[in-house]
């Protein structure tokens, strides 16, 4: 009976060293109040990472007490370690909390006191404080889009060594962020260039009315088309949309 119950014990820590040397890619979901897109995931037991997708899903191999970390620049870091239940189920759901900066109550312009004297000396026309005048960092200039602003935080990180630039540059994430931005930018080029110009340049020149969109797709694949459209130049962009359809009908006549 002794030698039973030895066999059987020996075999449970047979098991459970195996279930715990066992690796399964855990799906995992980011729930937070914000964008959830390229938040980072890091198994810091096995050294391996990957980025949520815009639905804050992801996939991680892991192994049972495998310490995971969560790190987004916008949300508090967190860590969670991989349980029996997370390896049975192999899902878990993370809730990520806003990581927010609280200053102390600051003044903002004129102050009032009650006093006539003292409140007609401020209400003069003299220049508000701003964030300058408070040390408080700003942004004054336009506004950022939603890829520009995926990029930004791409591209910043915190501590001695920032983590995520380094990450997203080796999983290629920045580079498709830049693509994307570019490719946003010459389609909004783009459609103002047909707003702009079809009207005045279809006056003179024929082309089939359905092939007008594709026309001006076709004109912004050039490689200067974008800088041209910075310029403002109406007279050179014009010039260059007329040598543009040339091609485009030679094109049409080849296919």
């Amino acid at each position: 009976m002794i030698k039973i119950k030895l066999l059987f014990f020996l075999f449970v820590v047979c098991c459970s060293s195996e279930i715990a040397s066992q690796t399964h890619h855990i799906t995992g979901e980011i729930k937070a109040s914000g964008d959830v897109d390229g938040i980072h995931i890091i198994n810091k037991t096995a050294s391996k990472y990957t980025i949520t997708n815009d639905e804050g899903i992801f996939e991680i191999p892991a192994k049972l007490n495998d310490t995971i970390m969560v790190s987004g620049i916008k949300y508090v870091s967190k860590e969670f370690v991989i349980t029996d239940i997370i390896m049975q189920t192999k899902e878990v759901t993370i809730n990520l909390e806003d990581n927010v900066n609280i200053l102390d109550q600051v003044t903002v312009g004129k102050i009032l006191t009650g006093d006539l004297m003292s409140d007609i000396e401020n209400s003069d026309s003299k220049r508000e404080i701003n964030f300058y005048d408070l040390g408080i960092p700003g942004y004054t200039g336009p506004k950022k889009t939603q890829s520009e602003r995926r990029l930004y935080e791409a591209k910043s990180g915190a501590g001695l060594v920032p983590l995520n630039p380094f990450i997203n540059w080796i999983s290629g994430r920045t580079k498709r962020l830049n693509e994307q931005i570019k490719q946003e930018e010459n389609d909004k080029a783009m459609d103002e260039a047909y707003a702009k110009y079809a009207d005045l340049l279809f006056e003179t020149e024929e082309l089939e009315i359905s092939k007008r969109k594709e026309f001006f797709y076709f004109s912004a694949d050039d490689s200067k088309f974008l800088p041209l459209s910075k310029t403002k130049n109406e007279l050179k962009m014009l010039e260059f949309l007329k040598e543009k359809l040339k091609a485009f009908k030679l094109r049409i006549e080849e296919d």
